[in-house]
């Protein structure tokens, strides 16, 4: 599969963030673990968290990366790794999460907002 990166610097995306079970809400069911990972990808990986909106089973992001920096691909995957991690195992994983290690989570990056 092949991504779209925007890579406006110093510019703020707009993320979402899903669960690949939606009847599960194990995002408002451990959010303290997701506060957790946040502050610890924050802290190796600096960005401002505009706004975020949790719900049981995706979150919605405006994160703005500092300027010369757009690596956001690896921040979603430090806190998804590290908030699944976590996570009592027991979600419903297909073949292909199962032979990629993944759990059930997945990103989309939506549009790049310019800052200026």
């Amino acid at each position: 599969m092949r991504y779209r990166r925007a890579d406006v610097t110093g510019g703020a995306c707009f993320f979402t963030v899903n669960l690949a079970e939606r009847k599960r809400t194990l995002l408002v069911d451990h959010v303290d673990t997701l506060r957790q990972v946040v502050r610890m990808v924050k802290a190796k990986h600096p960005f401002r968290i505009d706004a975020m909106v949790i719900l049981p089973d995706h979150l919605h992001a405006v994160c703005t990366l500092p300027v010369g920096d757009w690596d956001y691909p690896t921040r979603w995957m430090l806190i998804k790794a590290g908030f699944s991690r976590r996570l009592p195992a027991g979600e419903r994983r297909d073949r292909s999460r199962m032979t990629k290690g993944e759990r059930g989570m997945a990103t989309a990056i939506l549009g790049a907002l310019d800052s200026g």
